[in-house]
Parts: structure tokens; sequence; C-alpha cells
């Protein structure tokens, strides 16, 4: 133990003093693994902020969650997009819902919801615009969250007799309600049709894609959104319903609660055995693994363009070695003809390139991290835990391998000829 500990320091204090005593020969041989290493951790945590700011942004449609729609979120079978065959679908209906509801031994939970964009919603000379109004059944909040910071959610009552209740968002709180007025038990006017607000959703801040937080949505009985509009009859030119299904953690990837659905539905529409779905079962993970998808093959981008880097680096540490090992000589010899073995001086010299090339790969930690200071918007760049061990470890590889040969030289150099030198 004793005997690394020292090899170790004596390889930090040699490489430190060719750091010293040749500050830009070295500065310069390392700015190939600084470089290298800056791109490819910049790039992969740049990647990972953006997957998970995506995924999180995706969070308002559930997880282990299948919906029944119209339309499918993306092209059947991996091909084209056949949009002609789907717009004269019927829409899923809210006898089908309970029929599902009634019947299915794989779902946790189930909700019926519809919604209707670019809303205006009033109370007296108040108005906000853009609003997302939202009609959901018994369930709705289990399948998706509703964090109501004040007043309470929609009863069972409320949501089984259509009762004009409504639970709005924060931002449509503060539009509606300014000054901090207590907007709970207050009526406000959806296409001029009273409801009373009994509950207010906690702050949820924009997404990644923009609005799609419930801050800007108004959440209302499902019965109560059919009395203003036509939905859940299955017509196919009716504002579209879906069915949202969760299933139970044991039920591994959602394949019983799927072919459950599918069996009924088709039952239930009268679809024969050689005909297609005439609905949609779409999965949040179909969309997760397109992103994952398109990540991966930036992240193999990024690896690319700073292999190059790293290799022009490698090369920076290798000739660095070579002069350290030219330099080095006479004392090579002398440390030999006390008595050091070969392995010895093979590892003196390895421990070096690796600090050196882990010198390197810090800085190129450094600018990263700089990066993640600059404000990108809605975009939350974090360097994390992950990235900066795979950047150490890739720069401590190419220290490695830059050094085996200046070392493996060094190791077999004659102690009498080293000594003359």
């Amino acid at each position: 133990m004793m005997f690394t500990l020292r090899q170790i320091y004596e390889s930090f204090r040699f490489a430190w003093k060719a750091l010293k005593s040749n500050l830009l020969r070295t500065v310069l041989s390392l700015l190939g693994v600084t470089i290298g290493i800056f791109a490819i951790i910049t790039v992969l945590t740049l990647v990972d902020s953006l997957e998970k700011n995506i995924k999180d942004s995706l969070n308002f449609i559930g997880s282990g969650v299948i919906y029944v729609q119209k339309w499918p979120w993306l092209p059947e079978s991996g091909g084209e997009y056949k949009w002609w065959e789907f717009w004269r679908r019927p829409t899923p209906s809210f006898a089908e819902y309970k029929m599902l509801q009634q019947n299915l031994k794989h779902a946790s939970a189930m909700a019926i919801a519809v919604d209707r964009e670019n809303m205006i919603i009033k109370r007296d000379n108040n108005s906000i615009g853009q609003v997302r109004l939202v009609g959901g059944s018994e369930g709705y909040d289990k399948i998706f969250e509703v964090p109501v910071e004040k007043g309470r959610y929609l009863t069972l009552d409320e949501l089984g007799t259509g009762r004009n209740v409504a639970v709005i968002g924060y931002q449509v709180a503060k539009a509606l309600f300014p000054n901090d007025e207590d907007a709970i038990g207050k009526p406000i006017k959806v296409k001029n049709v009273q409801f009373n607000v009994v509950g207010v959703v906690k702050e949820e801040g924009a997404g990644f894609f923009g609005n799609n937080s419930n801050d800007y949505a108004v959440i209302v009985p499902y019965n109560a959104f059919r009395k203003l509009y036509q939905t859940g009859t299955g017509r196919w030119n009716e504002t579209e319903s879906y069915i949202g299904i969760k299933g139970f953690d044991a039920d591994v990837g959602l394949v019983e609660l799927e072919n459950e659905v599918r069996g009924m539905l088709r039952g239930k529409r009268g679809v024969r055995p050689t005909q297609k779905d005439n609905f949609a079962i779409n999965r949040p993970e179909a969309i997760m693994n397109v992103i994952s998808g398109v990540f991966d093959v930036v992240g193999i981008a990024g690896w690319i363009i700073g292999g190059f880097s790293m290799l022009v680096g490698g090369f920076g540490i290798a000739n660095i070695m070579f002069v350290s090992v030219k330099e080095r000589t006479p004392i090579i010899g002398l440390q030999k003809s006390m008595g050091a073995k070969n392995y010895f001086i093979l590892f003196q010299f390895l421990f070096e390139a690796v600090f050196l090339s882990m010198i390197g790969g810090l800085a190129g930690l450094f600018l990263t991290f700089l990066i993640t200071l600059i404000p990108l918007g809605s975009l939350v760049v974090t360097l994390s835990v992950k990235n900066v061990v795979l950047g150490l470890g890739v720069s401590s590889v190419i220290g490695l391998v830059s050094g085996i040969v200046p070392a493996a030289v060094a190791a077999r150099l004659d102690p009498v000829i080293a000594i003359r030198a």
C-alpha cells in the first residue's frame, strides 16, 4: 500500500514539475484532450438535459397509461401516416367508456376526457384567452396529475351529475381574480355558461412545448362539457373524446391491458377478425422511444466530433511523455542501478500520463460547467455526476493509452546506458 502511494506521489510530483517547467508546451499538448472532453461532455449534457426537459413536459400525458383515440400518435407499423384512413373513424364514446369501466380486469384507473383549445374564460370585466377547457370524468385525476393548491378537486357526485363546477389553473385564477382575490366559490363564465370555482391548481410553469401545463386550463365534469359541445356519442365529426386507462404495475409493458382493451372494443364495434382496428391505442412510451432514438444519434455524433480532438490530444500527451523520458533518462538509470524494478518505472510514467490527461479532462469539464450557467429559457442544463465521472474516465483512458508506449520505453532502458546519457 505504501509502495503504491509513493508511486502516485512521485508521479504527481514529476507531472507537476513538467507542467510548471514547460507550461506552454504542456498546455498546448493537453488542449486536444480539453477540447475533446468539452465537446463530448457538453453534447451529452445538452442531450441529457434536453431529453429530461422534453420527458418532463410530456408528464401531462401520464405514465403507465394507454389511450383509446381516433387518431394514432405515430404512423402504424412504422410506415406512412395514412390520415385518409383515420379521419372517418368513430370517436370513443361514453357508452364504450362505461362498457370498459364495467368489464376491464387489468385497469387500476380509467377516465373519458375531452379537450378544447383557445377558449375565452370570463369573470365580470376580466377575461383570459388561449385557455384549454378540459372535460374529465371520474378517475381523471388518477390518470393525470391535478395538484390542487386551494379548494378541492371535483367530487364524484359533481362528476356523475355534470354540475357546473370547475377547477381552474394558476394563470387563469391570476387573470380572473387579480390582487390575490380568493377564487373559491366565485362564478366564471365558459361560453356564457356560469361555472362555480371549487379549486385552483398549483402553479406548474410553462413546459418545454409551451402551454401544456394546467396553468392555463379549466377542468370541468365531462357531463358538464357535453352540455356545451357535442361529444361522447361516437360520431366521427364531433369534438373528439379519448379514454385514458391506467394499468397495474404487475402488468409489465401493459401487454395484458392493451390486449383486453383491443378485444373488447373490437367486439363492441363489431369489427370482423379480418378487418383492421377502427380505433387507435396510443402509448406515451412510443413517443419516449422516438425521442430517445433521436438523442442517441446526436450523442453518437458528439462522440465522433470529440473523438478526433481526443485523438490529437492523445498524440500530444504521448509527445510530452517521450520528451519526459528523454529528459529523465539519467534519473531512470540511477533508479535502476539502486534496484528499481521495470514495473516501478513503467507505473511511474503511466501515472504521470494519466494525471496530465485528467488535468485536460478537468479543464474540459470546467468549460462544460460554465455552459450550464448560461440561461437558455425553459431549457434547464445540468451537468450530471454521471457525465462528470464519464469525462474523468475517458480522459484517464486517453492518458493510459497515450502513456503506455513511452512508459514501456523507459522501463526497458539499460541502467548503464541511461546513466551515461
